[in-house]
């Protein structure tokens, strides 16, 4: 299922969605102008689980830096599919959401969810040597605030239909429950593996969602009706 519009028009011009999806194209920008520094780019400013583990004291001087990766990798990511299809997500779901909080409050639920998706990865794969990267944990606490707001909202979704696609829409409450679900599922799939396989990091998604539906009981304006 792709969405592609929500039916709850915002009520003022959502800036901060606006300049996120700026920084994310202009830091994959900057990931197709490395060539074969690419590599040496995601291992710096992305989230390596491995890096965190500790042997020695020592290894504590590390974390300040290994701190700053947590807001980084979010602005990375792995291909045009990958870029494409989290930039579709926020721009459907994050103005809703932005213009409910406002500016300030919004973004602090956006980078905190993505710091929170993150850590909930390095926890479950604390080995792995492979690098976080993507805007899927932020926006993943973006959906779980969306689903808080808006249960009623109905998402237009292309949905295939055998050989055919159509458009259908589905209530938010069933298309985000659906989404949550299926993250949950193919999580615990990945739950014990050993080797560095990489793919979809299915517990940031999990991590994020959580942490955005809290963010937006704690960060809601005063008076304001859900719904």
């Amino acid at each position: 299922m792709i969405p592609l519009r929500d039916t709850i028009p915002a009520s003022r011009v959502a800036w901060v969605t606006r300049g996120l999806l700026a920084a994310n194209l202009a830091a994959f920008a900057l990931e197709l102008r490395s060539g074969a520094q690419l590599e040496v780019l995601l291992r710096r400013f992305g989230v390596v689980p491995a890096h965190w583990l500790v042997g020695e004291p020592a290894d504590f001087l590390a974390w300040p830096g290994l701190f700053l990766t947590l807001v980084t990798s979010q602005f990375l990511h792995g291909g045009f599919l990958h870029l494409g299809s989290n930039l579709l997500y926020l721009w459907i779901f994050a103005d809703n959401v932005e213009d409910r909080l406002g500016h300030a409050r919004f973004l602090t639920l956006y980078l905190g969810s993505g710091i929170a998706a993150a850590l909930a990865q390095l926890i479950v794969t604390p080995s792995s040597t492979l690098p976080l990267v993507g805007a899927s944990g932020a926006i993943a606490g973006v959906l779980g605030a969306y689903l808080l707001m808006f249960p009623r909202a109905r998402i237009l979704t292309l949905v295939p239909l055998g050989f055919l696609w159509d458009t259908v829409e589905i209530p938010a409450a069933m298309f985000l429950g659906f989404w949550f679900l299926l993250q949950w599922l193919y999580g615990l799939t990945t739950i014990g593996q050993v080797a560095d396989l990489g793919g979809v990091a299915f517990w940031a998604h999990i991590g994020g969602f959580v942490t955005g539906m809290a963010s937006a009981v704690v960060l809601r304006r005063r008076r304001t009706r859900w719904g």
